[in-house]
């Protein structure tokens, strides 16, 4: 959800060594007895914290963060013989699995576990849920945490449902971020629109901003790649949900009832969904074609904070770490709100019906632990430094370590129980009550799927290629990342037959299905 700037591998080690000594000013017996400790200690443990590393101003505004600095510290002084190193690293899978293949990635890693899910076969993320059903042994008797670690977590639901598809549990979500459309308040008053009803209103709202000579909505070339294909996807999809849920997973179903894992999709192509045969695959792209009219000419061009920020654009879709920004901006000049996207009636579409549109956001810092961690004895059951580096993570949790290291910005909502949220996040706190999408596409297959699937999206909404052009382009890339992924990973779809003859009654009842899919 959060993207951040790739840097230098020199630039990471300079930021490694930043963070294992105090800075050279500090020559007091405290700061060189500290220093002498570090430098002693037996384990280091390398850690990516995202958007949370110490030294770093977020959007350039407030001061520049020591939060997590100062757990780790706490942490060194309980345990000497343990120091945490923070890196800066890219995201690109590129780089993550280079390291991950050699044992060289940080042993604790920020990354969506979606991602993470790609690669559990491999061995490459170490497991928490023995650690997870364990008491945290920084917790006092009775508190939350006490008896299992599981416990402290506020959003049970969504922490839980962040199971892999082999049943486990690869990351601890300390906090939650959301999507919402951010509106200029002013503009609204003075053109005369509320925030919509329905998503009718909602195109009539920005029909009617256009014509003042506002940008109606701004909005990243990415986010609709992401966001907006997994929203329409799921008011299109979730009247057949019943129909095309053939994995059926308890621990996850309390939030992500529904969820489509790749092996799921690779079936369901099979069957003759997600291609150019299937009415509703069409229609989740001509709803984005539509709503395109009211975005700026060239979007993917345009900075879409900025335009907001000057007032050119009326909405911005964006995510909770918007907030940071504008809460803090002395001179922003207007009085902004949030509201979320509006629900798709079946009288403006046939396979709509007024569902609520889900959230794409929820789980946002993520942390997963690499095989880097048993590096000092290749072995889970016997690493001393794993233990270590769990243990670092239970401490983090801890209210007051969550709350200093969290709540440092005004952008997520924190994960644990007794640490409270800045008020100015309270609309996302909203949403987040919404059901979980049924997909997540752009984390399904691989980078080359992305990779076309952004590219010919963006030139099928600025005109570069038909409707049939386009959705034979996704038709093939669909197909080609299904096979990939069958061979790559030896799905056995042969075992999601029974769950599917199941439903063929259901399927009797559901209009315009795919003629493969009928029974």
């Amino acid at each position: 959800m959060i993207t951040f700037r790739h840097i230098t591998l020199v630039a990471i080690l300079g930021l490694s060594a930043w963070a294992l000594w105090p800075p050279e000013a500090d020559q007091s017996e405290a700061g060189k007895e500290a220093a002498a400790s570090r430098v002693a200690a037996k384990y280091r443990i390398r850690m990516a914290p995202g958007v949370y590393m110490p030294g770093r101003r977020p959007q350039d505004v407030g001061e520049k963060l020591k939060g997590l600095q100062e757990v780790a510290d706490a942490f060194h002084k309980l345990n000497p013989d343990t120091v945490i190193e923070f890196v800066d690293v890219p995201l690109s899978r590129e780089y993550l699995v280079t390291q991950l293949m050699g044992e060289q990635a940080p042993d604790i890693i920020n990354i969506n576990v979606e991602d993470v899910w790609q690669d559990v076969q491999k061995g490459w993320y170490i497991p928490l849920d023995t650690a997870l059903e364990s008491a945290n042994p920084f917790v006092k008797s009775g508190q939350p945490g006490s008896r299992q670690w599981w416990d402290m977590f506020k959003y049970q639901a969504i922490s839980r449902g962040k199971a892999a598809p082999d049943g486990k549990m690869y990351c601890i979500t300390l906090d939650m971020i959301e999507t919402g459309i951010f509106y200029n308040k002013n503009i609204f008053k003075k053109v005369g629109v509320e925030p919509p009803k329905d998503w009718p209103d909602f195109l009539r709202i920005q029909d009617k901003l256009q014509k003042a000579g506002f940008i109606p909505m701004l909005v990243d070339q990415g986010a609709l790649a992401d966001w907006g294909v997994d929203l329409m996807f799921d008011q299109f999809y979730r009247e057949i949900r019943d129909v095309i849920d053939v994995k059926k997973d308890p621990k996850r179903d309390a939030y992500m009832k529904g969820y489509l894992d790749w092996d799921e999709i690779a079936f369901l192509y099979k069957k003759g969904f997600f291609r150019k045969e299937d009415p509703r695959w069409r229609e989740v792209f001509r709803q984005l074609k539509d709503w395109r009219r009211y975005f700026v000419k060239d979007f993917g061009s345009v900075s879409t904070e900025r335009s907001f920020i000057t007032q050119t654009g009326a909405m911005y879709w964006s995510s909770s770490f918007t907030v940071n920004k504008l809460s803090r901006d002395p001179n922003l000049g207007f009085e902004w709100d949030v509201f979320y996207l509006p629900a798709i009636p079946k009288s403006f579409n046939k396979y709509a019906n007024s569902y609520p549109m889900c959230v794409i956001g929820e789980a946002a810092t993520q942390y997963s632990v690499t095989n880097s961690a048993i590096n000092d004895t290749g072995d889970a059951a016997t690493s001393e430094k794993l233990k270590r580096a769990v243990a670092f993570l239970q401490f983090m949790c801890l209210p007051e370590n969550t709350d200093r290291v969290v709540n440092e910005i005004v952008a997520l909502m924190p994960n644990v129980i007794g640490v409270k949220t800045h008020k100015e996040l309270d609309r996302f706190l909203e949403i987040l009550n919404r059901d979980y999408a049924m997909s997540k596409w752009m984390f399904t297959f691989d980078l080359r799927f992305n990779e076309i699937w952004s590219r010919m999206l963006f030139l099928y909404l600025q005109d570069g290629i038909s409707e049939e052009e386009f959705i034979d382009w996704i038709d093939e890339n669909v197909g080609l990342a299904t096979d990939t992924v069958i061979r790559r990973k030896k799905l056995d779809l042969s075992r999601f037959e029974a769950a599917w003859q199941a439903s063929a009654e259901l399927r009797r009842s559901k209009e315009d299905l795919p003629d493969a899919a009928r029974p």
